[in-house]
């Protein structure tokens, strides 16, 4: 079985890449075909495997790669894939678009439809720094324009994957296509019980505004708790400025400081919506519980009482109030990990290798049935 792999880029580190890293572990002798590479940000695939289009040669295109959005459609229905049994793409934006031939079976792992092209598009809109030509007139059309491509290139998948229930509401909604769900993988292997208990809470990873971390620093400006936030992002010097001295910014930090930072804390905060929750479940690893707003991926991590609480509400007076409720010596560590192990990467490559060469299997014999029926 001939596997070719397609992602959208590689300019980020983030769950994205991680899945795909996950399928390269599979299917190791598979190309991967990309728009464009930053192997200063992604060095952990091999990168013989990397295919890229046109567009890395470009200039700007690591750094700016947002102007190349008219471009990348037709960059990746330029990808050759004659030569393949089977496709798998890790998709949320243009990977799941390349054409294959009759007797090539693609199946698309989507992370989430494009964000900005269908639920956030006011929301990206508003947040852009653009001027007012440019934020009214012009990319509002291209958004329109991409978003009819985007719902043309799901026609073109033959299974989609999703990798979470609440992915697989937007799939059926936006796609009008069923899908099967496979948690993404959790490194859950890296991360460790301790029985030392730190003072302070915990909250990080992309700075973006979405995650809502605005939430988390204006209530503890008010309780003045130790915070430690990790990670970088456009945010981190706005979410700075307004901390108090009991908030600590750590920036980027290493694989094994995460996991330490994370065992000693007293509960991990996840005030966004997300489409699973990598970090939240990475924390779980570590033995301890998730305070999250009750919505999106974390209502299929997160056991209340269990795992972990939800406030209700994302606003700042919700959270506040569920901190003040809050017990950080009444969570059992093991039953909590044993809980996160149920997305660990092993689980997730074992499903994920299953269900294609399943697919696959009906695909030949349907391709079979059909030249016998000739």
């Amino acid at each position: 079985m001939r596997v070719a792999l397609v992602h959208d880029y590689l300019a980020q580190d983030g769950g994205a890449e991680r899945v795909l890293k996950a399928m390269h572990e599979i299917w190791p002798e598979a190309p991967i075909f990309v728009l464009f590479h930053d192997p200063q940000k992604i060095n952990y695939i091999n990168q013989a495997k990397i295919r890229e289009s046109f567009l890395g040669k470009m200039p700007f295109v690591k750094s700016s790669f947002q102007w190349y959005l008219p471009f990348m459609p037709g960059a990746t229905e330029r990808f050759d894939m004659r030569d393949f049994d089977v496709v798998v793409s890790s998709s949320s934006a243009f990977a799941k678009g390349v054409i294959t031939q009759p007797e090539t079976l693609h199946i698309s792992y989507c992370h989430t439809p494009t964000r900005y092209l269908w639920g956030d598009t006011h929301e990206y809109l508003s947040e852009l720094r653009q001027n007012w030509l440019v934020k009214t007139l012009l990319l509002p059309q291209l958004i329109h324009r991409l978003r009819l491509w985007d719902k043309m290139s799901a026609d073109r998948v033959d299974h989609f994957v999703a990798n979470s229930k609440t992915v697989q509401h937007r799939i059926l909604k936006y796609y009008r296509r069923p899908s099967e769900v496979i948690y993404p993988p959790v490194e859950t292997d890296k991360f460790s019980l301790t029985k030392e208990l730190g003072d302070y809470f915990v909250a990080g990873g992309r700075l973006v505004p979405y995650k809502r971390l605005d939430l988390i620093v204006q209530v503890f400006n008010r309780l003045r708790w130790p915070l430690k936030i990790f990670g970088t992002g456009p945010e981190f010097n706005n979410l700075k400025k307004y901390s108090r001295p009991n908030i600590e910014f750590l920036g980027r930090i290493s694989e094994t400081a995460k996991a330490e930072l994370l065992s000693k804390a007293q509960a991990f905060l996840h005030p966004q919506i997300e489409d699973l929750g990598i970090t939240a479940i990475e924390a779980m690893s570590a033995g301890r519980p998730v305070i999250a707003y009750a919505q999106g991926g974390a209502t299929e991590t997160v056991i209340p009482g269990e795992t972990g609480v939800f406030f209700y509400y994302q606003k700042w007076e919700s959270l506040l109030d569920t901190l003040l409720h809050f017990r950080p010596e009444n969570w059992d560590r093991a039953r909590i990990r044993a809980h996160a192990e149920q997305f660990s990467a092993n689980n997730f490559k074992q499903n994920l290798k299953k269900y294609v060469e399943d697919r696959h299997e009906e695909f030949r014999k349907g391709l079979n049935q059909n030249a016998l029926s000739l």
